[in-house]
């Protein structure tokens, strides 16, 4: 009998309880900041009369277990900004809104878990954080360090758990170190001059000196960052005038910067500021860049990735140390297969069955299209193959003789 065998096996019997939550929050997602509905709903739903601290304004932290030193298990509340469109019953209610990354799937795991060690006990107590404003900044997680909640209650390791698609069902990403990038974003606001767009020459153009800045911010880790170290500078969105026949004052670029490293980091913010300030320049235009620091670089403990590591392997799961991500999450996990934004449920496959998990087969090189064309046979010479005209040949001797 594997360790804890017991508390596994009443972890299963909260799963239907566990799917249903997971549709419930589903359908009714709240955005970073007004997750207190999220937060009750699941309040409600663990068991009755245990400690309770609300903190970071819509979060809140949930002891399981008697006295004495915890380990932190977190749940994030927020859902995004996106319009669902999988067509599935249990699809957001919220115009505008869904959780699109899993946060739902989240919590209703962090609840069964919690149900399953309130009836059964476990080695030590469990500390349930539920985290506001993880897709936004600043953080609901800043927020709940700094509230000294996690050192009040004793709080000695933080476990998170994310669903990652590119993994295999039964199979847990948990690596040493450095897993998870840095996420900071940034906004560029260009200023120009306005004036009528059939008379381009007596504006000062910001739409044209931004278009150059995303472009040249294309290069930034490619030119200015060792290849070896994982790294992102993104732009995600634009924004400039409303009339067609008008060249706007002023243009606005929002984006994203993602880093493995603090150097890296560092650096990174530097070249965006010089590059974005420097393209604006040089079209007679102003550069104005604002950085927003997000998480830091997330590292994983080495002593509580292997002792975790050990125990995934005794209850069947593959343990895959190869995948990190240059996105902010802690220990990366996949227990169903994504559909769309929409998470396909089937309760046999939350638990692995009591065997090993076989190895992802690994492509050699990207798929082949099923309909490729297939160029002529004379057409798929490499150029230098190409019969040369007696012309041709007849040039590059007189050439070559002269």
């Amino acid at each position: 009998m594997t360790e804890h065998a017991e508390l596994w096996a009443a972890l299963a019997e909260e799963l239907p309880a566990a799917l249903a939550l997971r549709r419930l929050l589903h359908t009714s997602p709240d955005l970073s900041g007004d997750e207190s509905a999220t937060r009750d709903a699941v309040l409600s739903a663990l068991p009755a009369g245990l400690p309770l601290t609300k903190v970071a304004e819509t979060g809140a932290v949930v002891r399981v277990g008697g006295p004495g030193p915890a380990v932190g298990v977190r749940g994030e509340l927020d859902a995004l900004a996106v319009t669902e469109a999988t067509g599935v019953e249990w699809s957001s209610r919220a115009p505008g809104v869904m959780h699109a990354c899993g946060h739902d799937a989240h919590l209703a795991a962090l609840v069964a878990t919690a149900r399953a060690v309130h009836r059964m006990g476990g080695p030590r107590a469990l500390l349930l954080v539920l985290q506001p404003r993880e897709e936004t900044y600043p953080s609901g997680a800043q927020d709940i360090v700094e509230s000294g909640v996690l050192e009040a209650e004793r709080c000695e390791a933080m476990i998170g758990a994310h669903v990652q698609p590119v993994l295999a069902p039964g199979v847990v990403a948990c690596v040493p170190g450095g897993v998870n990038a840095s996420a900071d974003e940034f906004e560029i606001t260009v200023h120009g001059e306005s004036g009528h767009a059939a008379y381009p020459h007596l504006t000062r153009d910001p739409v044209l000196a931004l278009s150059h800045t995303v472009v040249a911010l294309q290069s930034v880790v490619s030119r200015s960052i060792d290849p070896m170290a994982p790294a992102v500078v993104g732009v995600s969105s634009l924004r400039a005038g409303e009339a067609a026949n008008v060249v706007p004052g002023v243009a606005t670029a929002r984006g994203t910067i993602r880093a493995l490293s603090t150097a890296t980091r560092e650096l990174l913010h530097q070249r965006v500021t010089e590059v974005a300030e420097s393209v604006a320049r040089a079209h007679g235009c102003e550069a104005r860049v604002t950085l927003v620091k997000g998480e830091p670089v997330l590292e994983n403990d080495p002593r509580l990735v292997a002792r975790v590591s050990g125990l995934l392997r005794a209850h069947g799961l593959e343990v895959s140390e190869t995948l990190r991500s240059v996105r902010g999450r802690l220990l990366l996990l996949r227990r169903a297969d994504a559909v769309g934004h929409a998470v396909r449920e089937d309760p046999d496959r939350l638990l692995p069955a009591q065997r090993p998990v076989p190895p992802q087969r690994r492509r050699r090189g990207p798929p082949r299209p099923r309909h490729a064309l297939r160029l002529p046979r004379r057409l798929r010479r490499p150029v230098n193959q190409h019969r040369r005209s007696p012309a041709d040949v007849d040039t590059r001797r007189s050439v070559a003789s002269m």
